[in-house]
């Protein structure tokens, strides 16, 4: 990225969140990369679904570019959370399909619409509503990223997968062994601090 300009940057950071997020839900089964793991519910695929509703709103709506397909679970009479998780009968492919054709929508918007150029978020705080493309490209690199972590973390719930990529985790090396005992070395250390 020697050189790059801006907008490269920002979009180059974003497509990597999206990327690992989407990466997250490789080779799991059905039930895996549907099920919660935590009290809120966290789930997979409910991520995705989530984060291209995201996208299709800041990276199409926003700035003029109507996304064009309905997100019923985005409607004002929806239940809550609605777009966190997959019901049974949305299939994965369809929410997959749907994360991928709302990226390459944004995609689509990043390169059509200048860097400074304003777009209307009616539901942000009336002062901030009208945010150039930069700031709604750092928001969404927050977003992604917040998302992609959520999805670290709930992987490596179901099967102990863990890192930033397939091809580099960013993690130390170490097998199963090396990362019990490191993990019982934390238990340790929190359990001293916590009887001071």
């Amino acid at each position: 990225m020697t050189g790059s300009d801006p907008k490269t940057e920002l979009h180059y950071y974003l497509t990597r969140a999206r990327d690992a997020l989407l990466w997250k839900t490789d080779g799991l089964s059905e039930y895996d990369v549907r099920r919660p793991l935590v009290p809120t519910g966290t789930n997979l695929l409910g991520l995705l679904k989530h984060v291209a509703s995201v996208a299709a709103g800041y990276l199409g709506d926003c700035f003029g570019r109507p996304f064009g397909e309905p997100l019923p679970w985005l409607a004002d009479d929806a239940e809550p959370n609605a777009d966190m998780w997959a019901t049974a009968d949305e299939s994965r492919e369809e929410i997959v399909g749907l994360y991928r054709r709302a990226w390459a929508h944004a995609d689509a918007t990043i390169d059509a619409v200048p860097l400074d150029a304003t777009g209307m978020v009616p539901w942000w705080r009336p002062e901030a509503r009208e945010p150039t493309l930069h700031r709604v490209l750092v928001h969404m690199i927050a977003e992604t990223e917040r998302h992609a972590g959520h999805a670290d973390i709930v992987r490596e719930l179901i099967d102990g997968s863990a890192g930033i990529r397939a091809d580099r985790s960013n993690l130390p090396d170490g097998d199963a062994a090396w990362w019990a005992a490191h993990r019982d070395r934390i238990e340790q250390a929190a359990k001293i601090a916590g009887a001071r």
